[in-house]
């Protein structure tokens, strides 16, 4: 069945455009409720967090009158991280998580993803099934003798501080300097607090969402403000989460970039040998940069490589039994801690790998040398299979015969937006370069 609704991270759109409307919101959540009920002997609960889009209000409450008409209680927490939601669900023993997000999309954008009660993201086999759902005539409410209710949770931003803090231990921060850049998302209230109790010094920017400026010039994806303010005030650590603070992009003191590759190598090296790095793996996706690959065999340790999306990393994760994965973008699983990509604590790792080792994050960063890496996004007007556009396929192919064994070509669309992304790898970077000007150039011709 060709998928309708769900892509690489849910559901995702323009808000009261098809497929994130009201309606359909509302038949997700019976649907969802129908699909993920297990037939035990008690009513479903279902935690529901968002993000600070002004659009979280329009499907936080469809959501919920979908579930409460077929009998489950929902419980509502307001803007907080996805990997929170995550969390709290297992926390509270619920059913499963709904978070309403569009991560690092713009505002105008929103989206809907769900956690089962273990807090992992569901399989392609359960959407397809709660997709078929939405767009059958098998979903009846008149049968509920008992309709469900719902609440808020008063407490759950103390829950999550609390549970991001132990990820550290006992250790303090006390000394590091921290800029948090929160981009006007989920994590506006929660990172500040949880880095300041555990002792460094925060400035945070970007903290002051309005329901329209989430991701506007500022976090993951934006993180050239958050450089210079990490270089305005000498800081040790500059942190930039996106919209709903499930990944992560690092600045070191010096106001070098520090991505997820980076962050994977430093968390991997340290853990190696904490011999917390279970089977001495790492799993990446094809985005990563085969300098980390090669850094990490230098240590003995392993890579196995997903497609794109954490989802697809947390699956190896747990089919390999290892401990640390995640993507470039800054989405980083510790297994071992949180079921899904945590950006604050992902953060948090670094920061106390600096103090426990007492050396600034750019000396860190020697662990890896990455190849020269140029990603190219062109806007498309529609997906058209790649094989059938002979102008695009004829530079990739000159480009991959070129390339051979000494670099990497990966040419793929984007699972959440309209975009085709061009990535090139060699250690000649104006070969980098040259090459993805050819292929954009065509991609442009036959997909503008």
């Amino acid at each position: 069945m060709a998928k309708k609704l769900f892509g690489t991270d849910g559901i995702r759109g323009r808000a009261n455009t098809f497929p994130m409307t009201a309606s359909l919101a509302l038949k997700l959540g019976q649907a969802a409720a129908q699909r993920l009920d297990k037939g035990e002997d008690k009513k479903l609960k279902v935690i529901i967090g968002k993000d600070t889009r002004l659009s979280g209000y329009i499907f936080e409450f469809s959501l919920t009158a979908g579930l409460c008409s077929l009998g489950a209680d929902v419980y509502l927490v307001g803007p907080m991280p996805t990997p929170a939601i995550a969390h709290l669900t297992r926390s509270f023993a619920a059913d499963f998580g709904i978070v309403i997000s569009a991560s690092h999309n713009p505002a105008e954008d929103n989206g809907i993803k769900f956690f089962d009660r273990r807090g992992y993201k569901l399989p392609d086999s359960v959407e397809n099934e709660i997709e078929s759902l939405v767009f059958g005539s098998d979903i009846d409410a008149s049968h509920v003798a008992e309709p469900g209710k719902a609440y808020r949770i008063a407490d759950a931003i103390g829950r999550y501080i609390e549970f991001a803090k132990g990820s550290i231990g006992n250790a303090s921060l006390h000394g590091l300097k921290v800029v948090i850049d929160c981009a006007n998302g989920a994590a506006y209230k929660v990172a500040p607090l949880i880095f300041s109790e555990l002792g460094a010094e925060v400035i945070a920017m970007n903290k002051d969402p309005d329901g329209m400026n989430i991701n506007k010039e500022c976090g993951a994806v934006h993180p050239e403000r958050l450089r210079q303010e990490v270089l305005n005030n000498t800081a040790d650590l500059g942190i930039a989460l996106d919209g709903d603070a499930d990944r992560v992009i690092l600045v070191d003191e010096a106001g070098n970039i520090v991505d997820g590759d980076y962050i994977m190598a430093i968390a991997a090296q340290y853990m190696k040998t904490k011999d917390k790095l279970k089977k001495n793996t790492v799993v990446v996706t094809v985005m990563s940069n085969l300098g980390l690959e090669k850094s990490l065999a230098s240590m003995g340790i392993h890579t196995e490589r997903t497609k794109v999306g954490d989802r697809y990393v947390i699956e190896q994760m747990i089919k390999g039994g290892y401990s640390l994965g995640g993507e470039q973008s800054g989405h980083i699983i510790f297994g071992d801690i949180n079921s899904t990509g945590d950006g604050t604590i992902a953060a948090l790792q670094i920061a106390n790998i600096m103090k426990e080792r007492n050396v600034p994050l750019s000396e860190l960063c020697k662990c890896m040398v990455p190849y020269p890496q140029r990603i190219e996004n062109i806007s498309v007007k529609e997906k058209k299979p790649i094989d059938r556009l002979p102008l695009l396929s004829q530079e990739i192919k000159k480009a991959e015969s070129e390339l051979g064994d000494a670099g990497r070509l990966l040419i793929r669309y984007s699972g959440t937006e309209n975009k085709l992304r061009i990535m090139v790898e060699a250690m000649d970077l104006a070969k980098v370069n040259r090459l993805v000007k050819s292929i954009s150039d065509a991609a442009r011709e036959e997909l503008g």
